[in-house]
């Protein structure tokens, strides 16, 4: 009998055990949270609620739970877990629960896991599992440790977080082949890596360890720029960092300072050119606190970016990495790219890369075009202000087949509307219009084949007229007499990026770029006249590859520019052709916290002579949330007197060039040396994330072709610098999060910018030593149809600027030593109906400060003293906007 007991006993325990076995669930969900209080209350609550056992993780984020699912449910554990405060992947907190948590509690609550921002867990097979990575470099990693594990075969993919494993399990494990991916370097889900194995993976290794495992660092809003799907820059670290030359890539959606990159680089994206107007590149940076923007002319409207206190001639410019903004195109090239093409925009301060060329002296703005990202997307916007401008944009990115896509940009604008604002008889903008189209067609293969490619062909017509209010283009001009201008701009560009991958070596790469342009302008500004044609042809060969390991990188290649100028200033002609073959050599070393660039470039220039150009960036994690940056470089370019100038056509002044025996316009080159510092640091703030930044350059000219305005109100002087002349920048930066989807930017810059000019040293002219830039930016939550509000304000503080000496005019025509300090104030809101429709009105100006008397003797525009150069405030008045998008 109690042999009978004991069995009795024993078969209920084993079929109660049986019983319990087949109801208790064990899952793991995505569970939003911020501290040790969160922890103990996201467990509790799931025990509360009926689970056997939870564990909420902070890093991943991840909630594993256990529970029989006869006596609760998943849902219900996760609604109570939202009830206490805490969103999840299937239910959101109240506003009002989640404000009432403790402060160190408030979690960032976008992305909104419901809204699918961060992207669930692809399903996985018994024989797969999660492995965290970003690159081919990662690839070839995790597959060849699980070979040496014992796998048959392993293929891991950056896109699922996946590897598949094949194995005899008489001879190894899945659990001995995660630990040997874990040793180096890669967390999975079994084993997480050493801290020091991981932080010494190569820098395009360094994969988000904070993201749940299965979830891709690019599927998820943060401050780096991924790359995007299918791209030249998931392979080889040439296309992954800063394949110049060939790679194709996808910025952020807001501006973010990128924590892996050597230099001082920016990635402004999308969703920061949609806070302005942005009607093209000269109005993308209005919420950028790096670059200044100024009003070079009071009759051609004409805007110039400035950076690190220099004009933008010593910025390099360029579009899909390839050389674009520069030569005869200076002027008015800005205005040549449309805001809505615009996929991204690099900006990087001090010097570049030397893969990039020689020209470069303050930094580079680099354009990326709309390209496919994650779908086909046809987009269509319509722009119109009260000043008389009317816009519209047609984008359509496509996917043709598996390899090919492509990107059709057209843009049309008109400027209707002839204001004179101050009633002193001239325009205060230009009439005319615009017509813009750009084809991008890419081929990728990589993966495969190693092979991609990508082919752009563009061209545009803009033809503006400007001037008194009573001059009538219609007329020939020998047939009135009022104040006329006349800009006729035509360009074509034509270019392909083209890059392999060695099979078997996905460090190894080769990339070659080409492109051919020309660039036309015929103008007149009163009775001066001035044509300009530019032929350019561009060719890149670069090939990267590394020393032992991928710790020890280099890239070397040769490049070739030719330029064909031809120009004709009133009666005269100025033809010249630049033809410059180089060879470069760059190497990079990365460390545990520390990465080194340095490179080196000689060019054999037929006009300037062999120029040596070394150039190195320094970059050094003092601690994870502190980084380090040092740069050092030289650069060189030849000077444009005549189309870089054209800001002061529209006056009397005559333009004079003492020349010193120089093959370009009688002048030598410009040289400069370019160094920086700068301290990027990350906290909390209102127990939210914040980042400051600090930097220091400075700009040494060993030699700089002058513009002397002070000679002479009647003339503009220009000649080779004799003595010195620098650029001191300072900046500092806060981003912060003060409250909810509250976004604000703070900065101030201080320039001191001196030159020995003929008469002494003096300031350079049109430059404010002081400004203050401060932007805020609010959203409202998103409702299920994608809708909600966006708000951002904009207010700058510009100094006093040193203006031209004009006292050898009578007195009413002569200025102050110094301008009056301003201020300007733009706005926009936005309302996103849904994914497809959005509306915006806006307005730039709205203080309504103008320059009083933008115009020196406006009344005789034919006389000695016409000026209309000396620009250093906005010519017009408040101006509203108002904008459609709408996406299919």
């Amino acid at each position: 009998m109690k042999t009978l007991l004991k069995s009795l006993c024993l078969f209920s325990l084993i079929f109660t055990s049986f019983l319990y076995a087949q109801t208790v669930t064990k899952s793991t969900f995505l569970v939003k949270g911020e501290c040790a209080m969160c922890k103990e209350r996201i467990e509790n609550t799931a025990k509360k609620t009926g689970a056997k056992a939870a564990n909420w993780n902070a890093n991943t984020q991840q909630l594993e739970v256990e529970f029989d699912a006869t006596k609760t449910s998943a849902d219900q554990i996760l609604k109570k877990i939202a009830n206490v405060g805490h969103d999840n992947e299937k239910f959101t907190a109240a506003d009002t629960v989640y404000e009432n948590l403790p402060s160190c509690c408030h979690y960032d609550r976008a992305p909104s896991f419901l809204k699918k921002e961060i992207v669930t867990k692809p399903l996985k097979n018994d024989n797969q599992f999660f492995v965290r990575g970003n690159c081919s470099s990662c690839k070839a990693r995790i597959e060849k440790a699980a070979a040496n594990a014992g796998a048959d075969s392993a293929t891991w993919d950056a896109e699922t977080q996946i590897v598949t494993l094949n194995f005899n399990p008489e001879k190894t494990s899945a659990d001995l082949i995660l630990k040997k991916i874990a040793d180096v370097g890669h967390d999975n889900e079994m084993y997480t890596s050493k801290d020091d194995t991981y932080k010494n993976l190569p820098g395009c290794c360094l994969y988000d360890r904070e993201l749940p495992l299965g979830v891709k660092s690019d599927l998820v809003h943060h401050d780096e720029a991924p790359a995007p799907k299918k791209d030249f820059s998931q392979h080889a670290d040439h296309f992954d960092k800063s394949i110049e030359e060939v790679r194709l890539i996808k910025l952020a959606d807001a501006t973010a300072l990128s924590k892996k990159e050597t230099g001082l680089t920016f990635n402004i994206g999308t969703k920061e050119l949609l806070k302005a107007a942005c009607c093209n590149l000269s109005e993308s940076f209005e919420t950028n606190a790096t670059v200044d923007v100024s009003f070079t002319n009071a009759v051609t409207g004409t805007k110039q970016l400035k950076m690190l206190g220099l004009d933008q001639k010593y910025t390099a410019l360029t579009k899909e990495l390839l050389p674009s903004i520069r030569g005869l195109a200076a002027p008015y090239g800005l205005n040549l790219i449309p805001g809505r093409w615009i996929g991204g925009i690099q900006l990087t301060k001090g010097g570049s890369t030397v893969v990039n060329g020689y020209e470069s002296i303050t930094g580079q703005i680099n354009t990326e075009l709309l390209k496919v990202n994650e779908k086909p997307e046809t987009a269509i916007n319509f722009f119109a202000d009260a000043n008389g401008r009317l816009e519209s944009n047609i984008t359509a990115t496509s996917q043709l087949n598996e390899h090919w896509n492509q990107s059709i940009l057209l843009h049309g604008n008109a400027t209707l509307g002839k204001i004179d604002s101050n009633n002193d008889g001239f325009l205060d903008q230009p009439t005319g219009n615009q017509i813009n189209a750009a084809y991008l067609l890419n081929y990728n293969d990589l993966e495969h084949s190693g092979l991609g490619t990508h082919f752009g062909v563009s061209f545009v017509k803009d033809e503006r007229f400007g001037g008194q209010t009573a001059f009538d283009k219609k007329i020939d001009r020998s047939q009135q007499t009022a104040y006329g201008v006349g800009i006729d701009l035509s360009r074509f560009e034509i270019w392909n990026k083209t890059g392999y991958i060695f099979k078997g070596k996905p460090y190894q790469s080769i990339g070659w770029m080409n492109q051919f342009t020309t660039h036309q302008q015929d103008s007149f500004f009163g009775n001066r006249n001035y044509w300009g044609n530019q032929n350019t042809f561009y060719s890149n060969l670069v090939f990267e590859s590394i020393i032992g390991n991928t710790n020890n990188k280099f890239k070397t290649g040769a490049s070739f520019l030719y330029d064909q100028y031809d120009e004709d200033y009133l009666t005269q002609n100025y033809k010249r052709t630049e033809t410059v073959p180089g060879l470069f050599f760059e190497y990079t070393l990365t460390g545990l916290k520390y990465t080194l660039v340095a490179g080196a470039r000689t060019d054999f220039h037929n006009l300037a002579g062999t120029q040596f150009t070394p150039r190195l960036n320094f970059k050094y994690d003092v601690l994870p949330k502190t980084i380090l940056r040092l740069s050092a470089g030289k650069g060189f370019r030849t000077a444009n007197v005549f189309a870089e100038s054209q800001q002061y056509f529209g006056s009397n002044r005559q333009i004079e060039i003492l020349g010193n025996g120089g093959k370009i316009y009688d002048l030598q080159p410009e040289i400069a040396w370019n160094y920086g510092a700068s301290v990027q640091q990350e906290f909390k703030l209102f127990n939210r994330k914040a980042t400051l930044v600090a930097d220091f350059f400075r700009t040494d000219f060993q030699n700089q072709v002058l513009s002397d305005l002070d000679i002479s109100p009647q003339k503009i002087v220009f000649y080779n610098l004799e003595g010195e002349s620098f650029a001191n920048s300072f900046q500092t930066q806060l981003d912060f999060v003060p409250a909810k989807n509250l976004e604000m930017r703070l900065a101030y810059k201080y320039y001191d910018v001196k030159a020995d000019f003929l008469g002494g040293k003096r300031e350079i002219p049109f430059m404010a030593k002081n400004r203050g830039f401060f932007n805020a930016s609010y959203a409202t939550d998103k409702t299920d149809k994608g809708a909600f509000w966006n708000i951002d304000a904009t207010l700058q503080l510009i100094g006093k600027q040193k203006l031209p000496n004009l006292n050898a005019n009578p007195s009413e025509y002569r200025l102050p030593e110094y301008s009056k300090s301003y201020t300007t104030l733009n706005a926009q809101i936005s309302r996103n109906f849904n994914k497809n429709i959005r509306a915006y009105i806006g307005g730039e100006n709205l203080l309504g400060y103008t320059q009083n008397r933008p115009i020196i003797d406006a009344e005789n525009p034919f006389g000695n003293y016409f000026d209309a150069g000396m620009i250093y405030a906005p010519v017009m008045g408040a101006n509203v906007y108002f904008g459609l998008d709408f996406k299919f």
